[in-house]
């Protein structure tokens, strides 16, 4: 049986990264695809853990090869998602996780028709925007930026099959856990419910 893929996409500052942390945490059978990306890392991220970290040369190499199944380019850095792992992964019936950007998503989506794709909204545009200067990493012009795209993605996002508002973190964390636990129930996904159930402390 192949795997399921998810796909979880937001704005940046809405959460994305603590949520799939958790889901992670919680989901020890849930498979992480890392991405490779151009960007420099940020405080406390390690390379292959968080992503792969490669020079842009060296990524526009992967491209010509053909090693992304998709890739894109993201407030002036380059991210893409490794054909052959997720291949591979999927083939031995692992549940995957993704973390893309809404053109990830599509490209996924086209792809892989029966995935399923989650987006994470802010609470209201001016939270989000607090949450960006709380972070204390960007620049106003890079602030500017991110809420521009955070205003287009969030305009577009309605082809998503699960909107889920961060206003509470823990709520946002239950909330996406119940969307894993219900597709992993759908169809020829329920005998992983079976062993999901009774370990998933999805009911407080």
């Amino acid at each position: 049986m192949k795997g399921q893929l998810f796909v979880i996409s937001a704005p940046s500052g809405a959460g994305k990264t603590t949520i799939v942390e958790a889901l992670r945490r919680r989901y020890q059978d849930l498979a992480y695809s890392i991405s490779h990306t151009t960007r420099l890392p940020r405080k406390g991220e390690m390379d292959g853990k968080d992503y792969h970290f490669v020079s842009r040369d060296v990524f526009e190499k992967m491209i010509e090869e053909g090693h992304f199944l998709e890739w894109a380019e993201v407030y002036g850095n380059l991210y893409g998602t490794s054909f052959s792992t997720l291949e591979e992964k999927l083939a031995s019936g692992s549940d995957i996780l993704l973390d893309l950007d809404t053109q990830g998503g599509k490209n996924i989506r086209s792809r892989f028709p029966n995935s399923v794709l989650i987006f994470l909204l802010p609470p209201s545009l001016e939270i989000l925007e607090n949450r960006l200067r709380k972070r204390a990493t960007d620049s106003e012009e890079v602030i500017g930026r991110r809420m521009r795209e955070a205003v287009c993605d969030i305009r577009n996002c309605t082809w998503y099959d699960y909107l889920i508002i961060n206003d509470d973190l823990e709520a946002a964390i239950r909330e996406t856990v119940a969307v894993i636990l219900s597709e992993r129930c759908r169809g020829a996904q329920a005998s992983r419910c079976s062993k999901t159930l009774p370990s998933d402390p999805l009911i407080d």
